[in-house]
């Protein structure tokens, strides 16, 4: 897999949430912060406020404006930027449906705002420091001719949610998903343009950086070292090794044995593998070998990870929210 869809498998846990919402004036919502979550909000109909999660000026989002919320902050939406908001009891993410289509407030005249909202929840054990280096708010303005891809992501998954058939259940996860994508994929493609320096968009748009993370994700058990990564970006050793840390934050094998413990943990909490294949599938020699390391890494033995980690997930899915 690529760095950004191994990002998002890792850190991504349970079913992601979803509603279509027609919003009739007058209207304002609370979207309270959620530790551990990130959402979106896409605009299909209509005008709104956006209340910033950090506070400041309200902002004004028209017909194809997406946000997207990364760290779980709360925000407000509203008809007008002096619109009371209420209280979370109204929002249509914390209803049990996984995804679902709602109309709030009197439909008595004008055109409503029509909005898609979407909620994932995230595991902060699994961090990605990618994810680390958004902001509070990601703001994607509608512009016309651009991000085909993203506007037909949204249109599927609005018609899904108006019209649930025989394979939505399926369905809407996977547009989700690759909503998320997209709108990560068009932040990333934008930063570059704003000179950016440092981090990981600017690793992800190095052609050297960019192409020693693809091969430390596509293949994590491979015997890497900074010799042979720095080949594979097409770089002295010396000049590999200094880029790597001045745009990732730490050395290239110090991302790699993070990397291969970050995929421990999500093989153990996934599957049954034994430890000798998670091992195997990590780079190491030995079960012992990857014991040890897992240990230092997190502070527990692999196997006692394995079944803290399988009776959290059984019991949410026995007393779902």
């Amino acid at each position: 897999m690529d760095v950004l869809s191994d990002v998002i498998a890792i850190m991504r846990t349970g079913r992601p949430r979803s509603a279509r919402v027609q919003w009739h004036a007058p209207w304002g919502q609370r979207f309270p912060a959620a530790l551990g979550s990130a959402g979106f909000q896409v605009i299909l109909q209509g005008t709104c406020w956006l209340t910033p999660p950090a506070g400041g000026a309200p902002i004004m989002l028209s017909a194809g404006d997406v946000v997207f919320f990364p760290h779980g902050h709360g925000y407000g939406l509203a008809d007008s930027p002096a619109a009371p908001l209420a209280e979370p009891d109204c929002d249509p993410l914390e209803e049990a449906e996984l995804y679902a289509s709602a109309s709030i407030g009197q439909p008595l005249h004008g055109t409503p705002t029509v909005t898609l909202c979407g909620g994932y929840q995230l595991d902060p054990t699994r961090a990605h420091p990618l994810l680390g280096d958004l902001p509070d708010m990601v703001h994607l303005p509608a512009r016309l001719g651009h991000r085909a891809e993203l506007r037909a992501a949204v249109d599927l998954l609005g018609s899904e949610l108006d019209h649930p058939r025989l394979g939505t259940d399926t369905i809407v996860p996977a547009l989700l998903d690759m909503l998320l994508l997209y709108i990560l994929r068009a932040w990333f493609d934008e930063q570059p343009e704003q000179g950016t320096v440092t981090g990981w968009a600017a690793a992800l748009a190095d052609p050297a950086i960019s192409g020693a993370l693809h091969a430390i994700h596509r293949d994590p058990a491979h015997h890497w070292t900074v010799q042979t990564l720095a080949a594979h970006a097409r770089l002295s050793r010396a000049a590999f090794s200094k880029r790597f840390t001045a745009m990732i934050g730490q050395p290239p094998l110090t991302y790699l044995t993070w990397w291969r413990m970050t995929t421990a943990a999500r093989l153990l909490h996934e599957s049954d593998a034994p430890l000798s294949e998670v091992a195997t599938r990590t780079g190491y020699t030995s079960a012992f070998a990857f014991a040890n390391a897992f240990k230092r890494e997190y502070g527990t033995a692999p196997g006692r990870y394995r079944r803290h980690n399988q009776a959290g997930t059984r019991n949410e899915e026995q007393n779902p929210a």
